[in-house]
């Protein structure tokens, strides 16, 4: 009898784990409740080919970057919308200018840029938003950043 009841534990863990899983994916957001119960598959995980892995947490009405220093090279940003409105982010400097998609609150999205040194304007596009302070910058020195195959990057978060 033995066997059924492990059987049954490794079903309740795997199950405990996955209940886990989905409430980190859920963020610890407000008592905002749209009755949309947001669902957001989580984005497609390439870390060997995306490069350098930076978040950037949309609230109303701030951006928080998961990494301060920044040196030239392939970089993906995961947008998170934390907020209660609809967010987007947006980088415009010497590599160009880069938009993720609108995100709804509880959604999520990625941003895969090449950055060149110089200066960036980081912020959301959306109605005016960067008026009312969602922007930041960020700067890029003078060397490369670290190589794809360095797996030594930090999130952050």
């Amino acid at each position: 009898m033995t066997i059924p009841h492990t059987r049954d534990r490794v079903l309740l863990g795997v199950a405990a784990g996955g209940l886990t899983a989905l409430l980190a994916a859920c963020g610890g957001g407000g008592s905002n409740s749209s009755g949309t119960g947001a669902t957001t598959a989580p984005a497609p995980s390439k870390p060997a080919t995306s490069g350098t892995q930076v978040t950037a947490k949309l609230t109303d009405f701030h951006i928080q970057l998961s990494a301060q220093n920044f040196q030239p090279g392939r970089y993906t940003f995961t947008a998170q919308n934390m907020g209660h409105h609809e967010h987007a982010l947006e980088l415009d400097g010497p590599g160009g200018e880069n938009r993720s998609k609108t995100l709804e609150p509880g959604q999520s999205a990625t941003l895969t840029v090449t950055l060149k040194p110089g200066s960036y304007q980081v912020y959301c596009p959306v109605d005016g938003h960067k008026d009312l302070g969602m922007k930041t910058h960020l700067a890029v020195g003078g060397t490369p950043a670290p190589t794809s195959s360095d797996t030594s990057t930090s999130n952050g978060y």
